[in-house]
């Protein structure tokens, strides 16, 4: 029997207890989540990363970390800010088809959601909360903590989007300062003159050239950037908490080692060093020596030892193939294209070339894609008219988000027999509205079918990862990627391990000391953690959550949990899409997704005979099949407690 909830219990957003869990006092302790965006969990170690070594060490490290799956930025943002899986907040990758022309943006309906005024827009359309959840800094302010978000531009403004107002968080971001800017405290700016620091944030400078298939892209960390971004934080965002003196809640992003290891210059059009070589290296040390100063601030204030600080990544990453021996796309010759390689967009063009349907490009005015070219950020509009599309592909990198406004069954078959055959794809997952089709599996299955009030994707296609060769294959993992950027630069958002296993530790009053949690976690947990250490109650209204990290928290106990794979009917050609995971109690970790032979760090597990796989189970009624799954082997508390 399904339960009811009313309409007026659902418009409850908060509900708060008096008391946090801090000290033994009931005052709450201060809170630091600190962002290293794209930061692998395998790359932190005493050499490359000595300062978050060292606070994993001393308080709690978490060697079996998750991204969410499509780990992407904007996407893992959202379920830190909210505690809740992307079904819920409706984020399903870094750029969504929103099924309106966003203001500012001529027009486009697949707008990339690292851009403060496209949030807002986002809001606007959707009655003032594009993701119909609460987020941890508003919840914060809303009790009277003293709440900042500082960095990367998209998700530094996420944790309190719905904010408008200069005198709640503060928000400083790339867009600080500029027209497009959130509105700053009065004091924080003329604290920030008399410090000597600029009021607009300033460039990237030469950290955000990415280069060309000719030019090698940039040479040099994103130091300019992160270090005004650090000064503003210790010189005048702490040092008014601790006047204020009440609990704070600060959000530090750092863009490093993400920025640079996209647009890194070590690897042109090779595989090898790929984003292991001298500039992503620094872009790590970057990241790490920014937290060091975070730290060394807190000490200097006093308040370090009433202060929890929590560092993860939103996602791992991978280098960049763009090879292919099946896509028509990179048998067409290109200006800006290695030849025989793959273009931006080539999922796009591949669809649209199948379907015998012109293809446009929205970031682009919506204009006609003609022979040898291709779209500015690989999205594409196809159908007869750009107005009223047939089929949107939202493109992303390591995957792609494919919509279909009509949500035709017969033509979502069609497309995923157009996939089956490329062999840059590997693994695909359907809405569960369109019911069953052969050789995919479900959106639920992964947590994205839930309570968004976005659009849901009809497809999610997942690219090819393996690695490149090294000791751990995690961290030279290499993806097929639809994107501007070339081979051997960086790129994330594949269902592969490199890029879902990010790192993650935390110390501080309220965690654990010495402690290494062989328990799977994730960015969803953490964030409903993060809302516990600080004794927020927040009534969700979507029910994808992460779990509460006990564990990690003194006298808590570490959870049972076991590991399984899931396995889709085959598709025509024997391809069916593979998922492993773990569980413990009712909250999954998806580590691995795709193709047999296709996605780093699967386990190619498969409960159909060989026989039944290629053949019987083929040609069985989609509505009919259901997917197989077993558990994996493993000891108490699962199989591998490394990822690696």
């Amino acid at each position: 029997m399904k339960r009811i909830v009313s309409w007026t219990a659902l418009s409850l957003t908060l509900a708060w207890t008096a008391a946090g869990v801090g000290s033994s006092a009931g005052r709450r302790n201060n809170l630091v989540l600190f962002v290293a965006d794209g930061l692998r969990g395998g790359m932190v170690d005493a050499h490359t990363a000595p300062n978050m070594t060292a606070l994993g060490q001393r308080g709690v490290s978490f060697p079996n970390s998750h991204s969410i799956m499509p780990p992407f930025t904007m996407a893992n943002a959202s379920v830190l800010a909210t505690g809740h899986y992307l079904g819920d907040t409706g984020v399903f990758s870094n750029t969504i088809y929103v099924a309106f022309p966003v203001p500012g943006l001529a027009g486009n309906i697949t707008p990339f959601l690292e851009n403060d005024a496209v949030l807002h827009a986002l809001d606007d359309h959707f009655a003032g909360d594009y993701l119909n959840e609460t987020t941890l800094l508003k919840a914060a302010h809303d009790i009277g903590l003293s709440t900042a978000a500082v960095g990367k531009l998209g998700p530094a403004l996420l944790f309190d989007h719905t904010d408008r107002e200069p005198l709640r968080t503060i928000v400083i971001d790339d867009s600080t300062g500029s027209a497009n800017g959130h509105s700053v405290p009065p004091d924080v700016l003329e604290a920030m003159r008399n410090a000597g620091l600029p009021i607009a944030s300033p460039s990237r400078g030469a950290n955000g050239q990415a280069g060309s298939f000719t030019i090698p892209g940039t040479k040099s960390a994103n130091i300019q950037q992160q270090s005004h971004f650090a000064d503003v934080v210790t010189k005048i965002i702490l040092p008014r908490f601790k006047k204020r003196n009440q609990p704070f809640v600060l959000v530090f992003w750092s863009r490093d080692p993400d920025g640079t290891q996209h647009n890194q210059g070590d690897s042109l059009n090779q595989l090898t060093p790929g984003i292991n070589g001298p500039t992503s290296l620094a872009a790590i040390k970057n990241a790490d020596d920014v937290l060091g100063k975070i730290e060394a601030a807190l000490s200097e204030l006093g308040i370090a030892s009433s202060t929890n600080i929590a560092v993860t990544a939103d996602h791992g990453f991978s280098t960049i193939s763009t090879e292919s021996q099946t896509s028509p796309a990179a048998r067409v010759s290109y200006k800006d294209v290695l030849p025989n390689h793959l273009p931006a967009g080539f999922l796009a063009l591949d669809i649209a070339k199948v379907l015998g349907l012109p293809v446009f490009d929205p970031d682009d005015k919506n204009s006609r894609i003609v022979a040898g070219s291709h779209s500015i950020r690989g999205n594409g509009l196809i159908g007869e008219n750009p107005d009223r599309p047939d089929v949107v592909v939202a493109a992303n990198g390591g995957s792609d988000l494919i919509y279909l406004p009509s949500m035709d069954r017969s033509l979502a078959k069609r497309i995923v027999g157009i996939l089956l055959e490329q062999d840059y794809v590997s693994g695909v997952f359907v809405d569960d509205a369109l019911e069953r089709i052969p050789g995919t599996l479900p959106l639920s299955s992964i947590n994205l079918k839930g309570r968004s009030v976005t659009p849901t994707p009809a497809i999610v296609v997942n690219f090819r990862t393996f690695d490149s060769g090294c000791s751990k294959p995690t961290n030279c993992g290499v993806v097929v990627a639809d994107t501007f950027y070339q081979q051997g630069q960086g790129q994330h958002g594949s269902f592969g391990r490199a890029d879902t296993f990010n790192f993650m530790a935390a110390a501080g009053p309220d965690f654990k000391r010495a402690f290494v949690d062989p328990a799977p976690v994730s960015n969803a947990d953490l964030g409903r953690t993060l809302s516990e250490v600080l004794g927020l109650r927040i009534k969700p209204r979507g029910r994808l959550l992460g779990r509460v990290i006990r564990e990690a928290m003194p006298g808590g106990t570490t959870p049972r949990f076991s590991s399984r794979t899931l396995v889709s009917e085959s598709g025509y050609n024997g391809l069916a899409t593979i998922l492993n995971y773990q569980i413990a109690g009712d909250t999954k970790y998806f580590d691995a997704a795709g193709f047999s032979g296709r996605t780093l760090g699967l386990v190619e597990q498969n409960p159909f005979p060989s026989s039944q796989r290629r053949g019987g189970a083929a040609r069985r009624e989609p509505d009919r099949a259901k997917p197989q799954e077993k558990r994996r082997r493993g000891g108490q508390f699962g199989p591998n407690v490394s990822p690696l």
